[in-house]
């Protein structure tokens, strides 16, 4: 945690009500955002119980399961949930613009551009909570090995038709979702807490309605007390106000309301299987589908609020403007979009269950360029964020007081000019410290020298820094290249355009250590989709 968040959170406390940790929106939202709140059975991992679903904030469509231990009404919700979700990602997946990508001729080993489809728009799914993410996960998992009656028709308990396309898009979205800075898959809690800070736990956090509760308070009351009755007040059956943000459920709402709902659907079925005419068995099946109708209730009664809850964290994050490269970052997005596409509908396999080695040291060493470049261009686009990384050390502000024109000792100088800085901040500089300003958008380079005290200044240094690139090639710098007195600059430490890992090997080539031998047959296997096993099964 850095000292700006636990100033934060400081004042968040003595003030009662959530500090801003950000001045911009960090993230990319779209016009039309997938929202999904999930439930899950208590006591069987990854079970689903309900659902809410839809992109229509007024109108979100009820799944439901009223036996969760019932395999058939599983697959029923699943092909319900595949309805709802597959016709928004492919109606984003249809809409294209050319674009150009580098691609490497295998011949020569040269990279030429070609012409390709990039979606415009990718469809973006938004969850309540970090849990949630983690049940879009479990669920791609789940579904997506599933066998269905066209694949093979002695196939035992055969799937729905495009059950096993939505798993495919879900872990997707899962896997991406751990990458730093992507937004095709976000937590409703991890958005608000990058932009707010509270004055209660990151634990407590996870709590969508406490963490609404610090950052928009009811009128005449803290965001402490507004957190503690929604994390505790009950009605007068005992049940929960404002419900956890799913998936998991209350205990006293599976207790007292949900068992004894589940209990009667299940009496009533019963006795719809032993009705001995058809005056009887009308009966029963109105007894069963008032079951239902119960449990259908009951779900919509504890997902309801969390629904809200989640528009309303959206309409907050609105308010804020987005960041300058919050939509490179989407682009990006896009671009996993469309190439997920293209795997599907080439008919690839599904994605394994386990990576070979190069590919999760890909994955690995991805995720890390991500996260640094993330935090650059968050500091980059946000003066908050870039005061963090000034009390840290790792930038600084100052006032260019002087520029003293410089060349290199070569057959052709090179201009080098010296720029002193004026500041009162005390960064990490040692000797040939590379530090670094955006010019035009673009990082410009320059090199630590010397540091030299003021006299005349209390606490105030003057730091003498060289350029070193963006200067164009002639003999004298390009206008606006070179910093003139007077300017007040932001430096960093820190690089703007974090550089890739060295290449890794392919998958055949990957030695035995690692995963060989290498070889056809390596090949093959790790193109082929895991066997299904148990704990593939929800």
């Amino acid at each position: 945690m850095s000292l700006i968040t636990t100033l934060a959170r400081l004042e968040a406390v003595d003030s009662g009500r959530a500090q801003p940790l950000a001045t911009v929106r960090h993230r990319h939202l779209t016009d039309r955002p997938l929202v999904l709140v999930p439930l899950t059975t208590a006591g069987e991992a990854g079970a689903p119980l309900g659902a809410l679903v839809g992109t229509d904030r007024e109108a979100p469509r009820l799944l439901a399961v009223a036996q969760p231990r019932d395999r058939d009404l599983r697959f029923a919700f699943l092909a319900e949930l595949a309805e709802a979700v597959l016709p928004h990602i492919e109606a984003c997946a249809d809409v294209v613009e050319p674009a150009e990508r580098n691609e490497t001729d295998p011949a020569t080993g040269k990279k030429t551009k070609v012409e390709v489809e990039l979606c415009l728009d990718a469809a973006q799914v938004i969850v309540p909570s970090r849990a949630g993410v983690e049940f879009v996960r479990l669920l791609g998992r789940s579904m997506r090995f599933r066998r269905t009656a066209e694949d093979n028709p002695d196939t035992p308990y055969p799937a729905p038709a495009r059950v096993p396309l939505l798993g495919r898009w879900l872990t997707h979205y899962g896997e991406r979702a751990r990458v730093p800075g992507s937004s095709l898959l976000l937590a409703s809690t991890d958005l608000l807490n990058r932009h707010w800070a509270t004055g209660q736990s990151s634990l407590e956090d996870q709590h969508l309605g406490a963490l609404l509760s610090w950052i928009d308070p009811p009128a005449g009351s803290s965001g402490a007390e507004a957190a503690l009755r929604a994390e505790l007040a009950r009605d007068g059956e005992g049940q929960l106000l404002c419900p956890p943000a799913g998936p998991a459920t209350d205990p006293d709402f599976d207790n007292r309301l949900l068992a004894p709902a589940i209990e009667r659907y299940d009496r009533a079925r019963t006795a719809l299987a032993s009705a001995e005419d058809g005056l009887a068995a009308d009966a029963r099946l109105g007894e069963l589908s008032a079951a239902e109708r119960e449990i259908r209730s009951l779900l919509a009664r504890v997902m309801l609020p969390t629904w809200d809850a989640v528009w309303r964290g959206l309409d907050l994050l609105r308010q804020l403007p987005e960041g300058a490269r919050a939509e490179d970052r989407w682009t990006r997005d896009r671009w996993s979009f469309t190439a997920h596409r293209d795997r599907v509908r080439s008919g690839e396999p599904p994605q394994p269950r386990r990576d070979d080695a190069v590919t999760a040291a890909q994955k690995l060493a991805s995720r890390e360029t991500a996260q640094a470049q993330l935090e650059a261009q968050e500091a980059l686009d946000d003066p908050l964020v870039l005061a963090g990384r000034r009390l840290a050390g790792e930038a600084f502000l100052g006032t260019v007081s002087g520029v003293e024109m410089a060349y290199t000792e070569s057959k052709r100088p090179s201009p080098r000019p010296l720029v002193t800085v004026r500041t009162d901040e005390r960064p990490h500089l040692g000797e040939r410290t590379k530090v670094y300003r955006s010019l035009d958008g673009k990082p410009q380079t320059a090199e630590f020298v010397r540091a030299e005290q003021e006299t005349d200044q209390d606490g105030e240094i003057l730091l003498v820094l060289r350029i070193l690139d963006r200067m164009g090639r002639s003999k004298e710098p390009a206008p606006g290249s070179v910093p003139e007195p007077g300017e007040r600059i932001a430096w960093t430490l820190f690089e703007h355009d974090q550089r890739g890992g060295p290449k890794l090997p392919d998958p055949e080539e990957t030695p035995w250590t690692h995963g060989g031998p290498p070889g056809a047959d390596a090949a093959t296997r790790a193109e082929q989709p895991d066997p299904v096993t148990p704990e593939d099964l929800l």
